[in-house]
């Protein structure tokens, strides 16, 4: 099990604790003060208070010991910075992701040893853009990816006198009855070439075809039961 560090306490903070899969990771929030402790550790997570500022508060948390990512959430820029430069020079294996309020702070974040950026802005730029031309595909990610944390591709076969032969994949409506995405369709007269659902032509199923779906394994189960119906 991976063990997670957040530093700053948001929306976004929590959201990461809440949403990460704690069968997989463990958490500690580090806090500045009481009042945000306590608020973080009503909701059930470890806490802890120290000044990362000092090098010997951020190893006394695990940091160069057992913690593997810590995430770099503070408000302003230049605390994020001085985190990362911190952290780095303890542990140069140590996966480090912050938070950019200001874009042109990003290029300071890599320079101190971040490997991955956040900025907020254009997540929600481009969340925003999703929502509006791929509406079923955004929230079917947000259910599975985000929510579920159960997302498996699966490649389920049509058998002879299934009730979806000489159904058009555009009639599937898998989003909206299965909770599924899919991906595309192997043709059993074309070979082994994946046809993809998105940008190209509909297709009509046929028995022998291959159904390539995402989606959580419960959902998959259910619509293969579906499919292998005669």
């Amino acid at each position: 099990m991976k063990r997670i560090a957040v530093f700053g306490y948001s929306i976004m903070s929590l959201e990461v604790m809440s949403r990460l899969n704690q069968s997989q990771y463990s958490f500690v929030f580090i806090g500045k003060d009481e009042s945000e402790a306590a608020l973080v550790e009503e909701k059930g997570f470890e806490v802890k208070i120290i000044d990362f500022r000092n090098d010997d508060d951020l190893k006394s948390i695990g940091i160069g010991v057992d913690v593997n990512i810590i995430f770099c959430f503070y408000p302003r820029d230049s605390d994020n910075v001085f985190l990362t430069i911190s952290a780095r020079a303890i542990d140069k294996t140590l996966t480090i992701v912050a938070i950019v309020d200001d874009p042109e702070s990003a290029e300071k974040l890599l320079a101190a040893g971040a490997d991955k950026i956040i900025d907020p802005y254009e997540i929600c730029g481009r969340k925003t853009h999703d929502m509006l031309t791929k509406p079923h595909i955004t929230n079917i990610l947000d259910a599975t990816v985000f929510g579920r944390h159960d997302l498996n591709i699966a490649q389920i076969v049509i058998p002879k006198g299934s009730i979806l032969e000489n159904t058009r994949t555009c009639e599937l409506k898998l989003d909206e009855k299965h909770n599924l995405i899919l991906i595309g369709v192997v043709d059993k007269d074309s070979g082994e070439a994946l046809h993809f659902a998105i940008d190209e032509k509909d297709y009509t199923l046929e028995a022998g075809d291959v159904l390539v779906v995402l989606g959580p394994s419960r959902e998959i189960r259910y619509f293969k039961e579906e499919v292998e119906t005669v």
